[in-house]
């Protein structure tokens, strides 16, 4: 097995963070265009314990990751961004300086749990409870149509999951419209180019960098994607029991869904040579990938190689 650390990051507010074995790392672009970075070790009872290797309970980690890594380094971003935005200067950049600089105040623990707590609310209520409502509108008509009940329950169940992946998709393109995710959306381009020049041995420089396909295979964007696919066959075996009870399912099996999601694609992942599971997972994430990644520009890039460089160092120095 080999000992290669596999990277994985995300896209930060003017900054990227990436994430190795032991350390997460993040680097951000201040409003005076300083590169500023910071690093802290990732919790051993997250990676380190023996459940985290179990199939299926592992999903956690994929988890964390999300909802409180990267939340706390969106936060980290957010606050150097409104630090001091009347300074900000979107005509020029100083020099990179990816010295560590100090850190701004950090925002209180009950406000990051509390924008954590809103989030999640609000992805539960729109992508799983108003697909649900959408649909029980349609049941009476379905049922009278179909006439048998157990069909009448799969069709009701097939039609919730089209609605939701028509409201995912529908999101994220909406969201893509926006300036200010837009240029999210050019650092996310750009910590995948990084990652896949890395990977390939290639320099670290923007000119190398930006040779790289701003797509990449293990893009956290394909994992949402299979989560709304999966969904569609975990809930379609619960049958159609009263309303109350299927919006407490759709809320209660979401980490089911989710460790299954997380399967399929560590099964894909190593089975890359398989042409059904390239086609049912890897190419609708590439796919889905050109509307939540932008073409990244040099100083973009920039961000994102001082990122992975901090923690690489990091990863180093605890060998």
């Amino acid at each position: 097995m080999s000992d290669k650390i596999l990277y994985g990051g995300q896209a930060l507010i003017e900054g990227v963070m990436m994430r190795g074995r032991r350390f997460v790392a993040a680097a951000v672009r201040d409003p005076e265009g300083r590169i500023i970075s910071t690093s802290e070790p990732i919790a051993p009872a997250i990676y380190g314990s023996q459940w985290a290797k179990v199939p299926f309970l592992r999903a956690v980690t994929i988890l964390w990751d999300t909802l409180v890594l990267g939340t706390q380094m969106l936060m980290y971003s957010a606050n150097i961004a409104v630090a001091d935005e009347a300074k900000k200067d979107t005509t020029s950049a100083a020099p990179a300086d990816t010295r560590d600089h100090a850190a701004p105040a950090a925002i209180p623990a009950g406000v990051a749990f509390g924008t954590l707590a809103v989030s999640l609310g609000f992805g539960v209520a729109l992508f799983f409870v108003l697909p649900l409502f959408l649909v029980s509108l349609a049941d009476p008509l379905l049922t009278a149509r179909i006439g048998n009940a157990d069909a009448a329950s799969l069709a009701s169940n097939i039609l919730e999951g089209a609605i939701r992946l028509v409201i995912f998709l529908a999101y994220i393109w909406a969201i893509s419209q926006m300036p200010d995710v837009r240029r999210v959306f050019q650092y996310h381009g750009a910590e995948h180019k990084t990652i896949a020049a890395d990977e390939a041995g290639a320099p670290l420089t923007p000119e190398s960098i930006q040779r790289f396909s701003k797509e990449h295979p293990r893009c956290g964007t394909g994992f949402l994607l299979v989560v709304v696919v999966v969904s569609i066959f975990v809930f379609a075996l619960l049958g159609r029991p009263p309303i109350v009870w299927r919006v407490l399912s759709r809320i209660v099996l979401v980490p089911v869904v989710a460790a299954l999601s997380y399967e399929l694609i560590k099964f894909s992942s190593a089975h890359q040579g398989n042409p059904l599971l390239n086609w049912l997972v890897v190419k609708p994430s590439l796919a889905l990938q050109s509307l939540t990644t932008r073409e990244p520009d040099a100083a973009m890039i920039e961000v994102a190689v001082a990122a992975l460089q901090k923690v690489k160092a990091e990863e180093a120095s605890k060998v």
